[in-house]
């Protein structure tokens, strides 16, 4: 997987790695794209992740041009394939270019480019992958604030160095209704927010060059799942995990799903579900939140929403979304056919010949399987797809 990279060498005994991945979804042809009909369309990937991209080469602007040698040094690092599986990053960790117990900590930018200018604040995770981070962070002044999850791993580059143990933070603004598809453009990045989050970055990497010795390792709860089931409740909303106020605000409303039918609006403020689950007054995670509010397929609901200080309610009834474990399918040549399985659930090998089908019908004489990404599951499923 390749990966650009540029070392700021300040003769130091311990270096801060930052980084980002500069991959996205190219044309829509990989079955990763949320897009109803993503294939032949460009997807930019503004946020995600010329952001973070961006933010590297500034980052490596303002420390080569500082006039100013940190009891560091910077190694920066763009990679690729990450949206495969974190391919580029997990190659460097198994490469690396230098000795990994030199490196005091790993900072990544993942969608640095959405800042909310009402909240101004960011998710800030692997808080906790160093017991010297709660007294570094007590040290920056910043513009922006911070939503601190301790958790080291997560789905970007820096769960690669964090399973190396070493100390991890990643840098997010939050996701969008634009996440992974063509409208992820340029245009709607906050520029002004993205400086701000930037600046954010330099000051820690600051505070943390300031330590002379290596920050120790902690290791933290994994709060990432591998589920099996092919299909997903929905409401079909996006919290606004950053979100620091009272309730749940949304983030993003999806067409087509149930909050959208029932009126929702991007910025609405969820306050309760039913008259009995409160979501205003507490300071809730996001697994938290998850909790709160999932529920049965087909159930009705009566949500108390805030909009423009108003309060409105809103009936709707949660829908069951298929999920296919099949992420993609289709003809490489005239003779080869490819298919990506995402997990082994309870109907992969059921959706697996679904799939080979038509591929038999276009002429597949041999074919590709990627597990790149899989995180496992029935091994019965497995051996029905070998068999």
């Amino acid at each position: 997987a390749l990966r650009l990279m540029g070392y700021l060498d300040n003769q130091a005994k311990y270096t801060i790695v930052i980084g980002a991945h500069y991959d996205h979804l190219g044309l829509g042809l990989a079955g990763n794209s949320l897009d109803p009909n993503p294939k032949n369309k460009i997807h930019n990937g503004a946020d995600d992740n010329a952001s973070g991209t961006a933010g590297v080469m500034e980052l490596a602007r303002i420390f080569s041009q500082n006039n100013y040698t940190e009891n560091v040094n910077f190694l920066f690092i763009c990679f690729s394939a990450e949206e495969e599986g974190l391919l580029g990053s997990k190659y460097f960790t198994n490469n690396p270019t230098i000795n990994l117990n030199s490196i005091t900590c790993m900072l990544n930018m993942d969608m640095i480019g959405r800042l909310n200018d009402s909240t101004k604040k960011i998710v800030l995770s692997g808080v906790g992958t160093s017991p010297m981070f709660g007294n570094i962070l007590s040290n920056v002044v910043a513009n922006i604030s911070y939503k601190a999850d301790s958790a080291g791993m997560g789905p970007s580059d820096h769960a690669s160095f964090y399973l190396k143990d070493i100390p991890v933070l990643h840098f997010y603004t939050g996701t969008h209704y634009d996440y992974h598809k063509p409208s992820d453009d340029a245009n709607k990045i906050n520029a002004q927010g993205e400086v701000a989050v930037i600046d954010f970055v330099a000051s820690i990497a600051k505070q943390i060059a300031k330590y002379p010795e290596k920050l120790t390792f902690r290791e933290t709860k994994n709060n990432i799942s591998t589920g099996t089931s092919t299909f997903k409740v929905t409401l079909g909303v996006i919290p606004d995990y950053a979100f620091d106020g009272d309730g749940l605000r949304l983030d993003g409303v999806s067409e087509g799903k149930p909050a959208s039918k029932a009126g929702l609006k991007t910025g609405d403020i969820l306050l309760t579900v039913d008259d009995t689950v409160k979501l205003s007054g507490n300071k809730l995670d996001g697994e938290a939140i998850k909790q709160k509010i999932k529920g049965p397929a087909e159930e009705s609901l009566k949500l108390s929403v805030l909009r423009n200080q108003q309060k409105m309610t809103f009936n709707l009834t949660r829908a069951s979304v298929p999920v296919s474990p099949i992420d993609a399918a289709y003809m490489l040549s005239d003779t080869i056919g490819y298919i990506k399985i995402d997990k082994f659930a309870d109907r992969t090998y059921e959706a697996f010949m679904q799939a080979l089908e038509p591929l038999l019908k276009k002429g597949m004489k041999s074919l590709v399987i990627d597990l790149r990404g899989n995180g496992g599951g029935l091994l019965s499923e497995a051996v029905g797809i070998v068999d």
